[in-house]
């Protein structure tokens, strides 16, 4: 089990959106706060995280100290955790959750149409690997 303290954030694999923010993340994440795991694997199970079967994954999660953020929420967190300059984007809290969540889905909803989708989960490069969980 991963320790608590970890903050890991789960994702879409196969989602072409959801595999550049992954890339993006590990660029500013300076302090090395973040791990990764796809929604489609083992991790996200030992977190209880459960999706439906006949549904692709459409939520971002992000997991922390015992804590599940989703959607916008995980975003917020996210970014929390990356320090400045990334940090002054939780501005965005000051915008009522409903319609963060709506923005969110908009963008969930056509993302694969947008930015693709691969054939399987994303494969971490060998310097990425420890930041990766299964």
């Amino acid at each position: 089990m991963v320790s608590q303290e970890r903050t890991i954030v789960f994702f879409d694999g196969v989602c072409g959106l959801c595999n550049s923010m992954v890339d993006w993340l590990i660029r500013a994440d300076r302090h090395r706060h973040l791990y990764f795991s796809p929604l489609q694997g083992i991790t996200a199970q030992e977190h209880g995280i459960n999706l439906p079967a006949d549904k692709d994954p459409d939520t971002l999660i992000c997991y922390t100290s015992g804590k599940q953020y989703e959607r916008s929420d995980a975003i917020l967190h996210i970014v929390r955790r990356l320090g400045l300059p990334y940090s002054l984007l939780c501005i965005f809290v000051l915008i009522p959750r409903p319609v963060r969540n709506a923005m969110y889905n908009i963008l969930a909803a056509k993302r694969y149409q947008i930015f693709g989708k691969k054939e399987s989960c994303r494969l971490p490069s060998p310097e990425e690997r420890q930041y990766f969980l299964p």
